[in-house]
C-alpha cells in the first residue's frame, strides 16, 4: 500500500513512518518548502528508513499543490498529523491555529473528495475536543458532546465534525482518532512530561554537579490517562488496515468511524515528574512552578473509553509507562549531547 502522512516531521509522524515501512509499504510525507527538515527526523528513523520515504514539498495551505499531489499519487491511505498542536499556543495566536488545522483539513478533504476519493482519509483529532466534561461525567465515549476547553481544542473539533458530515453523507471514506494523552521519544519540550525530561537531562549532561538543581514545573495536580506514541500509531494503523477492508466501509454511516484512543490508568501529573526524576538518578532536584506553564483555562481530568477501538482491530497499549519515560529521558539526554 502507499501512504501519505502529513506532519512527518511532528512527533508522532516519524514513529508511524517506521511502522509502515516495516510492515514493507511505501511511505510519502508532506512538508513545507525545500529547507531538508526531511533530515531531522533521524532522532527517530535510521538513515536507511529515511532514503525509503518519498518527500512531497508543498503546505497544506497551497491548495493547487496539494491537490496536483492528491491526483497524480493516488494514496491509498492518508494519515493526517499535521496539526499547530500546543493548547498554550493557541490561546496566545488562535489565528495560526485556525489556519493550519481547519482551513488546511479542508483543502486535503476537498482534494481527496475531488481528485482521488477511492483514499482512505484519517484524521487525527484529540480529547481536548472533549474539553473539561470529565470531571463531571467520568469516562468519555465517542458519542459524547464536544465541548472544547481551549483555541486547539475548538480547531480540531471543528474538523472532526466536518469530517464526520462527509464521511455520513458518503462524499470521502475515513475515519476520526481522539488521542488522549501521549508521549515518549521526540515530544517536544514545551508539552508536559517532556518538558521535565528535556530539563532533567540539561541537568543530567552538565560538566559539573550542582547542590540544588531548579525543575520548573506547571500544574501537577490534574489527572491524566498517558500511553506511548508507539501504541498511539499502531492505532492508527490497524484501523486503516480496517478500513481498508471493503466489507468495513460504513455504509450511511452505521459502521463507527470516529475512535477514542486511550490507556485506563489515571495519575496525577505529578507521578510522571517523580518518575522522570528518578530515571535521570540526579539528587537534590527542587522542583519550581513556573506560571508560564499553566494554561490561562485548563482540563482538570481526562478519562476516556476505547473498547470500539479494541473491539474492532484488538489493539491495547504494550509499552509501560515506565518505559516509555525512560526512553523519553535516554532521547533529550542523547539529542543534548
Amino acid at each position: 500500500m502507499k501512504y501519505l502522512i502529513t506532519g512527518i516531521t511532528g512527533f508522532a509522524g516519524p514513529h508511524l513512518a517506521s511502522l509502515l515501512l516495516s510492515h514493507g509499504h511505501e511511505v510519502h510525507g508532506l512538508i513545507r518548502g525545500t529547507s531538508g527538515r526531511e533530515t531531522d527526523i533521524l532522532d527517530i528513523l535510521i538513515p536507511e528508513e529515511l532514503f525509503e520515504i518519498k518527500f512531497q514539498k508543498t503546505d497544506l495551505l497551497n491548495y493547487f499543490q496539494l491537490s496536483h499531489i492528491i491526483k497524480k499519487e493516488q494514496y491509498n491511505g492518508v494519515f493526517h498529523l499535521a496539526a499547530q498542536s500546543h493548547p498554550g499556543i493557541s490561546f496566545s495566536d488562535p489565528v495560526k491555529t485556525f489556519q493550519e488545522n481547519v482551513l488546511g483539513s479542508v483543502y486535503l478533504i476537498e482534494a481527496i473528495r475531488t481528485e482521488s476519493k477511492d483514499t482512505i482519509l484519517h484524521f487525527c483529532s484529540t480529547s481536548e475536543v472533549y474539553g473539561n466534561q470529565s470531571k463531571d461525567i467520568g469516562t468519555l465515549f465517542e458519542t459524547f458532546q464536544l465541548i472544547p476547553n481551549n483555541p486547539y481544542g475548538a480547531s480540531k473539533a471543528s474538523i472532526d465534525i466536518y469530517m464526520q458530515e462527509r464521511i455520513r453523507n458518503g462524499f470521502i471514506n475515513g475515519f476520526v482518532t481522539r488521542a488522549f494523552s501521549h508521549t515518549g521519544p521526540r515530544r517536544f519540550k514545551n508539552f508536559s512530561i517532556a518538558s521535565d525530561a528535556y530539563q532533567l537531562a540539561v541537568m543530567k549532561t552538565q560538566l559539573f554537579d550542582s547542590l540544588e538543581y531548579i525543575l520548573k514545573i506547571g500544574n501537577l495536580k490534574t489527572e491524566r490517562v498517558v500511553i506511548d506514541v508507539r501504541d498511539t500509531v499502531n492505532a492508527y494503523y490497524l484501523l486503516m488496515q480496517l478500513f481498508e477492508n471493503k466489507s468495513n466501509k460504513p455504509i450511511n454511516g452505521d459502521f463507527p468511524h470516529v475512535f477514542n484512543v486511550c490507556g485506563t490508568e489515571v495519575r496525577k501529573m505529578q507521578y510522571f515528574t517523580d518518575e522522570l526524576i528518578r530515571i535521570s538518578g540526579l539528587k537534590n532536584v527542587q522542583q519550581v512552578i513556573n506560571p508560564d506553564f499553566f494554561r490561562p483555562v485548563d482540563i482538570q481530568v481526562q478519562v476516556g473509553n476505547c473498547d470500539r477501538l479494541k473491539d474492532l482491530t484488538g489493539w491495547k497499549p504494550d509499552i509501560p509507562i515506565e518505559k516509555t519515560l525512560q526512553d523519553l529521558f535516554e532521547y533529550w539526554v542523547k539529542k543534548l549531547s
